[in-house]
């Protein structure tokens, strides 16, 4: 199916990209932006970069329906237009958006891969958006996706790691870093410095998105969560892994002093994490499709998987709700 944008607005200015570790307030922060009047922004959008490869080009298109196929909407499914090629295939998801809004300038973002959107918008805008790695990796743990916050610390790592690359790759003016603690202390000011990245002019509309979602406004007291939620060890544990990144992006230490686990440790601790996401796993599919999940990763066929990835995507998107 075609995409029609004969009524879509001339557009203004790049896009922009809202990038940074899950669990980092990206949520709240494209909610934020979202709802500018004069700006479309997009949720998860690792659609456009997963599948690319590390070395350069573009994936395979038949591959690339088909993975779209699988995936777990949040917002509207993308209408696909099978007679574009892969760079101009993934623009029009973002016109979509765009033009469903009726307005000029459109973002979106992303966690993961980054770096590879500059093949497809080599003139794009970055939006950093950090929050101090240990309470991520608290959250992540949280969610079900770590056993751990030893484990969990990877993910910030790696966002925050690939953003040092970044910054080799796009020059000064085309992004700004902002910190998550200061974006709930001060948004206006923080909200403000982005528009400026942008072009736009910040618009008091930005925070009124509580009206339209389940989040509520932006609450100082959500920094810092980690001081009392982790334990002296999880905090030793995740800064022998971050340290050096967390001075780097202006957070302190805490008092305790780095320390690697041990070999037996490191190996409890990675059962721990393997334990604890199957069980948070089971928890939220169900004993049946969680071992039917595992046996069609394994063995099954793509028609098999699909329909099971279809009934999991149902349980969760139901979770949602």
């Amino acid at each position: 199916m075609a995409f029609d944008d004969s009524d879509m607005p001339a557009q203004l200015g790049p896009v922009t990209f809202l990038v940074g570790a899950e669990r980092s307030g990206t949520t709240l922060l494209r909610l934020m932006l979202d709802s500018h009047p004069g700006l479309a922004f997009r949720s998860e959008f690792e659609l456009a970069v997963e599948l690319m490869p590390d070395e350069g080009g573009f994936p395979d298109l038949e591959a690339y329906y088909a993975y779209l196929h699988g995936q777990r909407w949040v917002d509207e499914p993308p209408l696909i237009d099978r007679a574009l090629y892969y760079p101009a295939l993934v623009r029009s998801f973002l016109e979509q958006k765009r033009s469903d809004d009726r307005k000029p300038r459109i973002g979106a973002t992303v966690h993961k891969h980054f770096d590879r959107l500059l093949r497809i918008w080599p003139d794009a805008r970055f939006i950093h958006l950090v929050r101090d790695g240990r309470d991520v990796a608290r959250s992540c743990v949280s969610m079900g996706w770590y056993g751990n916050a030893w484990r969990a610390a990877e993910r910030w790592i790696t966002a925050e790691r690939l953003w040092n690359r970044m910054t080799e790759l796009v020059p000064p003016e085309r992004r700004i870093d902002v910190r998550y603690e200061e974006l709930i202390a001060d948004p206006v000011a923080q909200l403000t410095r982005m528009c400026e990245l942008i072009g736009i002019a910040y618009d008091p509309a930005m925070l009124s998105y509580p009206a339209r979602s389940t989040y509520a406004p932006p609450d100082a007291r959500q920094a810092y969560q980690w001081r009392r939620r982790l334990a002296p060890r999880e905090v030793q544990l995740i800064e022998s892994c971050m340290a050096e990144l967390l001075l780097a992006r202006g957070y302190e230490l805490s008092a305790a002093v780095p320390q690697l686990p041990g070999p037996a440790e490191q190996l409890a601790l990675l059962l721990e994490d393997r334990v604890g996401v199957a069980r948070s796993r089971m928890r939220t599919l169900g004993l049946g499709l969680w071992l039917e999940s595992a046996v069609a990763s394994r063995f099954g066929g793509g028609a098999w998987r699909h329909a099971v990835n279809g009934r999991i995507n149902r349980v969760i998107n139901s979770q949602l709700d």
